[in-house]
């Protein structure tokens, strides 16, 4: 299975990726193809990508049983931490600490 969601990029690369995936929201694809395919589909989104953003979620053998990949402009960051991949959202930290301190 693979998920791969774009940001800020054109709608003629959206359209593109429904060739080979189901789109159930605006900019969220999701289907099956293979490692070979997968592969060119994010190629073919980076190279195509225009500032925007892209981003990859597959299963594999993994402890959490898939791997994701970012390039570009996105609203999120992914980090390792010990070997497990995290989503770090930009300022959500910073906004707890300010709220913490007024208690």
């Amino acid at each position: 299975m693979i998920v791969m969601i774009l940001e800020k990029v054109t709608p003629s690369l959206r359209g593109e990726l429904t060739c080979w995936l189901l789109e159930p929201r605006s900019g969220v694809y999701v289907g099956h193809v293979t490692a070979r395919v997968r592969d060119k589909l994010w190629d073919h989104c980076v190279k195509r990508s225009r500032g925007g953003g892209v981003i990859q979620a597959w299963s594999t053998n993994t402890e959490q049983r898939f791997i994701m990949r970012m390039e570009g402009e996105t609203s999120r960051q992914l980090i390792a931490v010990e070997g497990l991949q995290l989503v770090l959202v930009p300022g959500v930290f910073e906004k707890a600490k300010r709220l913490k301190r007024r208690e």
